[in-house]
């Protein structure tokens, strides 16, 4: 009886290693099940990160121009938009070539949204034209132009801008949000290009 005790406990010890989700700690499966259910991501939830994003741009182009601290403003904004500071996030800007095509940290995305790094000189600062008005939409109908797989989601359609003296600009976009512990949805890809025209 002793050694079946001791194999039984050596069992239940492997399976609580290799996989938790075998647990036979009821408060430990709620507590998992409860954390699920609240990092689960929803349209309504994806659609207003979309929108604070475009809110964003206007407000770093708007404290510029009025002489407020931009730069800071930018920097918060990122902590609170992009996921820089929990993980790896993939950014693609519109406007960027060569070896700094891609923004792996936020010192190089910081850069694209109000320039004046050195190690970036080809940014001139995206947000401070400034524009005056950004909004976007996603492809389809509805909610069509989003996936949703839990804690992630993916957008896919355009960002429209419109600057101080009207001129507009319109690129494609591609959002990947992830919701996190804390319950905040940040961005993990950024992926946006001028539309294709091609020569007659």
């Amino acid at each position: 009886m002793k050694k079946q005790t001791i194999s039984l406990m050596i069992a239940a010890a492997l399976l609580l290693t290799v996989s938790p989700a075998f647990s036979t700690d009821h408060n430990h499966k709620d507590k998992k099940s409860s954390k699920t259910k609240t990092a689960a991501i929803t349209f309504e939830e994806v659609n207003a990160a979309q929108q604070a994003w475009c809110d964003a741009v206007v407000a770093i182009g708007k404290a510029y121009d009025e002489g407020g601290d931009y730069k800071k403003l930018a920097m918060d904004i990122l902590t609170q938009a992009y996921d820089y500071d929990n993980g790896t996030v993939f950014f693609k800007p519109t406007l960027t070539f060569g070896d700094q095509t891609f923004r792996t940290t936020k010192e190089g995305a910081h850069s694209y949204f109000v320039g004046g790094n050195s190690k970036f000189p080809n940014d001139k600062g995206f947000a401070l034209k400034p524009w005056t008005k950004v909004w976007y939409d996603n492809l389809g109908n509805g909610n069509d132009g989003i996936q949703i797989y839990g804690n992630i989601a993916i957008t896919m359609g355009n960002v429209y801008f419109t600057g101080k003296d009207g001129t507009q600009i319109m690129v494609d976009k591609t959002f990947v949000f992830k919701k996190g512990d804390d319950g905040k949805i940040r961005l993990i890809v950024h992926k946006s290009s001028l539309p294709y025209s091609p020569s007659n």
